[in-house]
């Protein structure tokens, strides 16, 4: 029989994994994201979640508490009489009673090879630190920060140039059919768990805006890990100087180069920059106000040629 399911998500990389569960047929009790947040330009417009476009969208009763502490949210929630609970990046701490308000428990999709980047930020960190691997592990979560025993893994090679925008995309669709497998394999009694290895264990926290500026006299390879892992968002910047003026510029790809010369030097007109080791080449960069070009297109309409710095 098709189970039970509690669906708990927020972002876009929950929507997968939401839509892959609905497509194999089980029946999606009711769906938790986080409330509605203030967007637009100006900040003024509550627009709903991602996954709460995906439930309406479905007909699944949706429900966007600010908490799971109280006694009446974990009553609601064991009262929906759920099989499982399937949680991919919901945002919320779920308390003992959530966590044990389902007849299996609850079932986490998560972005890392566990133990290794617990926490908030897996895929940025995952790059920023110039890992090679990663993947996406389903794990049965228990009362830690993502300590709970392992059910199944899909490993990927996280390529030289990839960026965390392309490596969230193949992680999106890795989880959701490795998610949809776990469910089945629950479905006839033949998901085992194995617990995280206790050695290797590194935690994922959130990108604060203090570290995205690019520090230009780190080595290029760390450069280079830096701005793809923060890349496209929230994106990693320097500055510039136009007509006198400092102007914040976004870098959103990169690669090595050849060449040495002063942190931070432009070392030709193809936009090859000088790192403390070594240079990097930009090859998509973002003005202040403007969109995402080619380093092609920005130097049609920059004055940023052979020695120009960048801060």
């Amino acid at each position: 029989m098709p189970l039970r399911i509690i669906f708990m998500g927020t972002p876009e990389f929950s929507v997968a994994t939401l839509r892959a569960i609905a497509g194999a047929g089980h029946e999606i009790v009711c769906i938790y994201t986080q409330p509605p947040r203030p967007a637009g330009r100006r900040g003024l417009e509550l627009t709903p979640s991602p996954v709460q476009h995906e439930a309406e969208r479905l007909g699944v009763e949706v429900r966007a508490p600010l908490s799971l502490r109280g006694s009446a949210e974990q009553e609601a929630f064991r009262a929906l009489g759920a099989d499982v609970a399937v949680v991919v990046a919901y945002g919320l701490l779920l308390p003992p009673a959530i966590l044990e308000g389902t007849r299996f428990g609850c079932y986490n999709g998560h972005a890392s090879l566990l133990p290794r980047w617990r926490g908030a930020a897996p895929i940025q960190r995952a790059i920023m630190a110039g890992d090679r691997e990663t993947g996406m592990m389903i794990m049965k979560m228990d009362r830690g920060l993502d300590t709970g025993p392992v059910a199944l893994t899909h490993r990927i090679g996280i390529e030289p140039d990839m960026t965390a925008g392309e490596l969230h995309d193949r992680l999106m669709d890795v989880g959701a059919d490795l998610m949809v497998e776990a469910l089945a394999r629950l479905e006839q009694g033949d998901l085992s768990l194995t617990p995280q290895a206790p050695d290797g264990v590194t935690y994922a926290s959130k990108i604060d805006k203090t570290e995205t500026r690019i520090v230009w006299s780190r080595p290029a390879g760390e450069v280079h890990d830096h701005i793809r892992g923060l890349s496209p968002f929230p994106g990693a910047w320097c500055e510039m100087v136009v007509a006198g003026k400092a102007e914040r510029l976004k870098v959103l790809r990169t690669t090595l180069a050849d060449g040495n010369g002063v942190p931070g030097v432009v070392l030709d007109d193809r936009l090859a920059v000088a790192c403390g080791e070594g240079a990097v080449r930009l090859l998509q960069v973002q003005r202040a106000g403007g969109k995402a070009v080619a380093a092609e297109e920005f130097l049609r309409g920059a004055k940023l040629g052979k020695d120009t710095r960048l801060a």
